[in-house]
């Protein structure tokens, strides 16, 4: 769970792009190109959503959605709140991204911000969607306690009469498994810490390798810790000391700053921070 900002007199107080960490990537023609609100990371990953700790691409309320394309193929890796599909529709179209040629939906995590618009894609798009065996029965349930919606309602985070449509999982995830987009291999790994049933994804095959983090880890090392019943410190510093051991490029999180070279600083920064007996940094002041 993470959501932009609580909910005061019904008003989300939106935050600049720049204020976020991110500002317009512009790599030439091929790469880090930038056109109303369409952002093409790399020639191969698109971020075509995100909310008011982002790009305010879609929805407020929205984590980062990214877009991976192989060929014919496209996976989404998050896909937010599904309060605002359209948007992100419309900002894969501009990009030359066509939604009904979305076969697989990566999920990262159960929170609203990042699978309660899981099933309406998976309505639209008929593609399958992944999620870790620890985090498939409450997706496919729609438990609004479990996926801690209940408690993010009562604290502000999200409106009262927001309801998490429950959405079959097609296939669940043990961690490790080599999966296929196009051209490239997408491996899940189990990350928890931020909550129960995390996952990261590793794509490899590409210009680059990725790490889609969701809300394991950010920028500089930050991570987001938060009181509620499945948020734990000794998971959370396992899962770092996992994640030091893989090679990648771009880290790609669930909100704020985007890296597209040496990310693995950042898991270094956070696993040493562990290691000292210490804390990461908060990504972000809740």
């Amino acid at each position: 769970m993470w959501t932009p900002h609580r909910l005061r007199s019904g008003q989300v107080r939106k935050i600049p792009a720049q204020s976020a960490g991110l500002r317009p990537v512009r790599l030439g023609s091929r790469r880090g190109e930038i056109r109303d609100s369409q952002v093409r990371l790399t020639p191969d990953v698109y971020l075509v959503g995100g909310g008011s700790f982002g790009f305010d691409m879609s929805s407020p309320y929205d984590c980062h959605v990214y877009a991976v394309r192989s060929g014919h193929e496209i996976a989404l890796i998050d896909v937010g709140t599904g309060l605002d599909i359209d948007s992100i529709i419309s900002n894969m179209r501009q990009d030359d991204l066509d939604p009904s040629a979305v076969s697989k939906i990566f999920v990262t995590h159960y929170h609203t911000d990042h699978a309660g618009g899981l099933a309406a894609w998976r309505d639209l798009t008929g593609a399958r969607v992944h999620a870790s065996s620890g985090s498939a029965p409450a997706i496919s349930s729609g438990d609004a306690k479990a996926i801690g919606l209940e408690a993010a309602q009562r604290g502000g985070f999200y409106p009262a009469d927001y309801v998490f449509r429950a959405c079959p999982v097609d296939v669940e995830l043990a961690g490790g498994e080599l999966l296929r987009v196009g051209d490239f291999t997408i491996t899940p790994h189990n990350s928890p810490g931020h909550c129960f049933g995390h996952t990261v994804y590793h794509l490899t095959g590409s210009d680059r390798s990725y790490l889609f983090s969701g809300d394991c880890l950010f920028h500089g090392g930050t991570i987001i810790l938060q009181n509620i019943p499945d948020c734990s410190i000794p998971d959370y510093a396992a899962t770092m000391e996992r994640l030091s051991t893989l090679q990648f490029d771009a880290l790609l999180p669930g909100h704020l700053s985007i890296t597209l070279r040496n990310g693995r600083r950042h898991v270094d920064a956070a696993a040493g921070a562990f290691r000292s007996l210490g804390l990461p940094r908060q990504a972000i002041q809740l």
